[in-house]
């Protein structure tokens, strides 16, 4: 799906009429892409926001970012879209979920008590909230998401569907691209993750999202924007990957780049099987020898500097 831009009462009619025909399908949870609300749109243009406001120290060019304080009127007039969970829209889609029967992971622009946050709410078949996760790894390199808090957790919750219950986890676009994402999920319990996504689809990002799959023996379903916003090719993977010892295909279901309603079918059953034979997820790791993944040093050619200057502070964003 597109979005209608950042008009939020355009956006809510047509996610709706989305969600509607998604359960007309047979669906038991909706997701929507990447920042819903406001369609991901951005206060400084694409194609104007070229430069990286962290690049590393022998490739900073002084003033590239220079003209950003200027901007600093936009950056706060795109805050002000920012929304509560006891905002309209949220509301609409609790109630909507709830006349429905049908779960609905909604995103959107969230208001918080500094910049907001880049946010997903899984609302359960009863219209109530079952989960709210902010994306952790922001895309602090640019513009738009360095105006937004980081969060500072992933979450698990056990959703009530009318096939009964599944543990289902968040991540958001680029937290995908960090294998710590679904990993920690794994590990706090989820079989299924959910994943709404703002950027353009190819293979590599596509074979990232297997591999989620495949090493944490999850289901993994990502909605993308279709194209012209994005290029489509939303995609969900099941974990089985071997049938009788022969490899196969995990891929489930993967969009084409036009506007459409697709459904991925999870055989939860089968799922749960594999999970509890196979060697991958958490039967042999060796966490007492993956210290170093919990450090906050950071040595060349990772260092990433501002415009000023300053190292790029993790702990702080």
């Amino acid at each position: 799906m597109t979005s209608c831009g950042n008009d939020q009462a355009a956006n809510q009619a047509k996610g709706e009429a989305f969600c509607r025909h998604a359960r007309a399908l047979g669906a038991d949870i909706a997701l929507f892409p990447e920042m819903w609300n406001i369609g991901y749109t951005p206060y400084v243009p694409w194609e104007q926001d070229k430069c990286d406001l962290w690049q590393a120290p022998e490739q900073r060019n002084d003033g590239a970012i220079s003209s950003y304080p200027a901007l600093q009127s936009a950056r706060e007039q795109w805050q002000a879209q920012a929304i509560s969970q006891n905002d309209p829209f949220v509301i609409h889609f609790r109630t909507l979920a709830r006349e429905l029967q049908m779960a609905i992971a909604l995103t959107y622009l969230e208001r918080w008590n500094t910049a907001p946050r880049n946010t997903v709410s899984l609302i359960d078949r009863h219209g109530e909230i079952a989960l709210t996760y902010a994306k952790v790894h922001t895309c602090d390199f640019g513009s738009m998401e360095a105006a937004c808090t980081p969060g500072d957790d992933f979450y698990v919750c056990t959703l009530d569907t009318s096939k009964g219950e599944v543990k289902i986890g968040a991540m958001i676009c680029f937290d995908r691209e960090f294998p710590e994402s679904a990993r920690i999920l794994m590990l706090k319990g989820a079989e299924l993750i959910l994943t709404p996504n703002s950027c353009s689809l190819e293979e590599n990002r596509i074979g990232q999202f297997r591999a989620r799959a495949y090493e944490n023996m999850v289901g993994v379903a990502m909605t993308n924007y279709a194209a012209p916003q994005e290029n489509g090719h939303s995609v969900a993977f099941h974990p089985i990957a071997f049938d009788d010892n022969r490899g196969r295909n995990t891929l489930i279901i993967e969009a084409g780049e036009s506007e459409e309603v697709y459904l991925a079918t999870f055989d939860m059953d089968k799922i749960r099987s594999w999970r509890e034979r196979e060697v991958w997820g958490n039967a042999f790791r060796k966490p007492h020898c993956y210290s170093p993944l919990t450090s906050l040093d950071v040595d060349k050619p990772f260092i990433r500097v501002s415009d000023k200057g300053e190292a790029y502070n993790r702990t702080k964003r």
